[in-house]
This record gives C-alpha cells, structure tokens and sequence, in this order.
C-alpha cells in the first residue's frame, strides 16, 4: 500500500467524503469504524472506481485494546501510515446532571482518548521516516463553552488545544499537525445527537463541501482551519470582544429548536 490514510469514523459523514477524497487522489486507505459493512460497502466502491487499495477494520474506538490490535496488524503487514485522519466522535444534548455517566465517558473516549491514543501509535514512525500528515476533526465548537452540551465542547476544546500544541512539537521532524473546526454539518451526527432541527443547523453545509475544504488545509500543512468562512470570521472578530454570559446563552441559543 502507497499514500496510505488512516481514517476513522469513516462509515458516514465528514470520514467517508474524506476517504472518497483521498481514493480520489489516487491514495490507499486504511479505515476503523464500528460499522463493518459499511465500511466494506464503501471500501468496494472505492476500488471499483479508483484501484486503489482498501483495509477496512471493525474497531470499537472508545477502547484503547481494540485500536492497539488493529495498528498491530497494520505494523505486522508492513502498512505505514502516512496521513492521519482523527475524524470519529459524537455528541448528544441535554443537561449535564441528567445524562448517562457511562455514556460521558464514552464520549470522551471516542473524542479524545482514541485520538490522543491514536496518535501516540502512529507520530513515532512518522517521525522516523521524516514525513507525515496528521488531520484532526474538532470542531467550531471547541471555541466557547456550550451549556447543554458542555462535554462535547469540553472534548473539542481538547482536541484542538492538543493538536495545536502537538503542531508546534513536530516542527522541523517532517511531520505536520493540523486541527480543522467544521461548523454544522448535514451527517447523522445531527440527528443521534437530538440536535437536528436546532438554530445552529439552519445553514449546515454537505459533508463533501467540508471534507474538501479539510483535506486542502491538511495538503497545505496549515496548522488550523474553520471551514466556514462566516464562522470563522464571528469567532475570530466577534467572540474575543463579547461577556462570556452572553457568549454562554447564545451558545445554548443556538442549540434549541425554534417554537413551531
């Protein structure tokens, strides 16, 4: 396998336009999700279309054993990974007090432990070889605290102060780190976490048009990336100067469904 990318949570959304765009590339894939047949589903797909070369592996990314046996495997075939693709995560809406404790810590196990895990596995052997590319998904949520979902931006904020950080470590090894901050997006993402319907979602944007904007920020070895430029420009310009009160109630704001 050549220009192989490593993507997970590639069964849907953002992670399958992702794989679709590197397939396109002419890249070989390696992708982990917990949806098999989708997976394979795609991986046939993919090479029908492009002849490229596809591993696809059931892995449950919320444990650390799973992601562990599955690089091994990689390591024991000879596949190096030469692009990184931390995309896997999810959410959900509701107070804080009223959600499942193991469910949280689910959450944060996908969202943050898998992708520090993760990348501990792969950075070293890229390292070594002096080339690289990892591309981590957080999210315009990593930017303010969001009542009602105060775990899930709590882990995006991770995410993106983790890979920028990491960015700066791997200057000059070859290797580059980017964070890229989708705004809404239309994936089931939306609708498993109850937010479908929510203000926030009224200009949502189609995975493949975010998935492009990703993969050319991870090309160009940019350290960061919001990929909607309207909300970047609000995040950039108008959060730093507002009252983290009206900061904390627009948040919610925005999450709630408008009265029918």
């Amino acid at each position: 396998m050549q220009n192989v990318a490593l993507i997970t949570g590639a069964s849907s959304g953002i992670g399958q336009a992702l794989a679709r765009i590197h397939a396109r590339n002419g890249g070989d894939l390696v992708l982990f999700a917990r949806r098999k047949p989708r997976l394979d589903t795609l991986a046939d797909e993919l090479r029908s279309k492009y002849g490229i070369d596809v591993l696809t592996r059931e892995v449950d990314l919320s444990r650390t054993d799973q992601v562990d046996l599955a690089y091994a495997e990689l390591r024991q075939k000879g596949i190096a990974v030469d692009i990184l693709i931390n995309n896997a995560g999810f959410g959900g809406v509701g107070l804080f007090a009223q959600q499942p404790v193991g469910w949280m810590h689910q959450m944060l196990d996908v969202n943050c432990t898998a992708l520090m895990h993760l990348t501990r596995l792969v950075l070293p052997s890229m390292q070594d070889r002096g080339q690289g590319r990892i591309l981590n998904i957080a999210s315009t949520a990593a930017y303010l605290p969001g009542p009602d979902q105060a775990v899930y931006y709590a882990a995006k904020a991770f995410v993106r102060s983790f890979s920028l950080a990491l960015s700066l470590e791997c200057e000059g090894t070859g290797v580059s780190v980017t964070v890229g901050s989708p705004g809404p997006t239309l994936t089931e993402f939306g609708t498993i976490s109850g937010m479908e319907g929510c203000r926030v979602y009224k200009h949502a944007k189609k995975p493949d048009w975010v998935a492009d904007r990703l993969y050319r920020a991870m090309i160009r070895n940019k350290r960061e990336v919001i990929t909607d430029p309207w909300m970047a420009l609000q995040i950039r310009l108008l959060l730093p100067f507002l009252p983290i009160g009206m900061i904390l109630r627009m948040s919610r704001w925005f999450q709630q469904k408008p009265p029918s």
